[in-house]
């Protein structure tokens, strides 16, 4: 199935859209201010080392030192006489301060973001993502994706890896459920990508002084090019000259199957406005989902699970009753995988169709659901339906779902209901000026808003209006409207 990558990209956050057979099915948002660092490769200092809880703390050039704990330390692993260190026994045999010590320099990878007053957690096994193949440099093993649960294909598929490895140099790799289907030639060239990524490491490591970050995993765009895109996509629509540079030579270096299809988008409408997504993302952020045939989804998302509710709605057109049910429900199977995928929902979901008489009916929704969920890039398992007349399901977190990234919990409601954050809210005025800017041509623009988005601008995006300002060559003034929403706001063609 064909599809379209577009990518809408600013100082402040990029935006990723995957679009197949003109429908938005994947969006990906990553935001400067917020961006994680899982996978960044430091070069930490032990700062202080903690024998009674078989930890230490390592500065690595962040305001808070980072905790990194025996369990993922690769020289204790290999002190541990390759046992699994998360045995007690072996735990209990491994002391922490016979391995670190306060002043040492260790290569570390940042597993888990700091969270609150913690602090990053470190591993010292440093692990580089590729398109296909994950490299291993300490490793020399061969490990495949659980994903890949056929015993033949995951046997066929680490031979073909040992035999493409083993006349380069040592490290090892797990093979990624993307590589099912891949050639010879595209596994072989990921390992010299995956390869050249860790000779740059090795390079930067000669010459940088403790702390210092020694590589920084890819940004979004350059992920969806390692990751996503590939034969059947199309095209590769980018709206900023500065993003499409930078890919085409990302691409040139380590994808070059994807160059030729990267383009710059310049038309006087916005990227996303020319496709509807910001109307599909405004949609994916309602309760409701409407169905062609008239029927329609709930789904309310909690801390513990996802729930989805399906109801005809409007839907007469079976032969009878039985009939209209089915059909809803078979409908229903395949707008649910597309809002897990676009909303990232993950955990727990359960859905509950409407009641079906016949068993077969029951197991023919069960197979619809299962197949619209196979091109899920996240593990999904379909655990089938309960004595309630339930589906539960499970889908693997892999990144905040998107109203937990463009929502909060409203002050109002005291967290019933969601409403967009300031930040959220000033970028759609940044975006909406942009728009005016085109259609119609004023001496001035000026931002009517709630105090709590004025404020922001004067702070924490004051950097990005005045970028904007510089751009569109007007000038932009603030004004604050009492007891005015958040999420409303004008503005004024001066």
């Amino acid at each position: 199935m064909s599809e379209e990558i577009l990518i809408n990209a600013n100082a402040y956050e990029t935006r990723v859209a995957i679009v197949r057979q003109g429908q938005l099915q994947e969006l990906m948002i990553e935001r400067a201010a917020n961006r994680g660092l899982v996978g960044h490769v430091f070069l930490g200092k032990v700062v202080r080392v903690l024998p009674g809880m078989q930890s230490a703390f390592v500065d690595i050039g962040l305001e808070r030192s980072a905790f990194l704990h025996v369990a993922d330390l690769w020289q204790a692993r290999q002190a541990g006489a390759r046992q699994e260190l998360r045995d007690a026994p072996t735990l209990a045999a491994i002391e922490i301060g016979k391995v670190l010590h306060a002043g040492q320099t260790l290569l570390v990878q940042v597993i888990k973001d700091p969270l609150g007053s913690k602090g990053a957690r470190l591993s010292t096994q440093i692990s580089i993502p590729g398109r296909l193949l994950v490299y291993l440099p300490q490793q020399s093993r061969i490990g495949v994706s659980a994903r890949i649960d056929q015993a033949e294909e995951r046997d066929a598929l680490r031979l073909r890896v040992e035999r493409l490895s083993a006349a380069e140099e040592s490290g090892g790799f797990i093979v990624r459920s993307s590589a099912d289907t891949a050639s010879d030639d595209e596994l072989a060239h990921d390992m010299r990508y995956l390869r050249r990524r860790w000779a740059e490491i090795l390079d930067a490591l000669r010459t940088s002084p403790a702390p210092a970050l020694i590589y920084a995993e890819l940004h979004l765009s350059q992920r969806c090019l390692r990751d996503q895109a590939g034969e059947h996509t199309v095209q590769i629509r980018v709206d900023s000259l500065q993003e499409e540079a930078q890919l085409r030579d990302f691409a040139r270096a380590y994808v070059p199957g994807v160059a030729d299809r990267i383009a710059l988008h310049n038309a006087d409408r916005p990227i996303f406005d020319l496709y509807g997504i910001e109307d599909e993302i405004s949609r994916a952020l309602e309760r409701r989902v409407d169905l062609k045939s008239g029927g329609y989804l709930i789904i309310d998302q909690t801390e513990a699970l996802t729930s989805i509710d399906v109801n005809t709605g409007s839907f007469v057109g079976g032969r009878n009753f039985d009939d209209t049910i089915f059909r809803t429900n078979l409908e229903a199977s395949h707008a649910i995988a597309r809002q897990m995928r676009l909303r990232n929902l993950g955990g727990i979901l359960v859905v509950d169709f409407i009641d079906m008489q016949q068993a077969q009916h029951r197991e023919t929704v069960l197979a619809e659901l299962r197949k619209a969920l196979a091109s899920d890039r996240a593990r999904t398992h379909v655990h089938g339906f309960t004595a309630l007349g339930l589906v539960e399901m499970t889908r693997k977190r892999t990144r905040e779902s998107l109203a937990r990234v463009l929502c909060e919990p409203c002050g109002v409601c005291e967290g019933t209901g969601a409403t967009k954050t300031t930040q959220t809210i000033c970028y759609d005025i940044l975006r909406e000026i942009r728009r005016e800017a085109i259609q119609f041509n004023p001496n001035a623009f000026r931002i009517v808003a709630s105090a709590e988005v004025i404020e922001r601008f004067l702070d924490e995006e004051s950097s990005h209006l005045a970028s904007l300002s510089e751009a569109i060559g007007k000038p932009v003034s603030l004004a604050v409207e009492a007891n005015c929403r958040p999420e409303s706001f004008d503005i004024v063609l001066m």
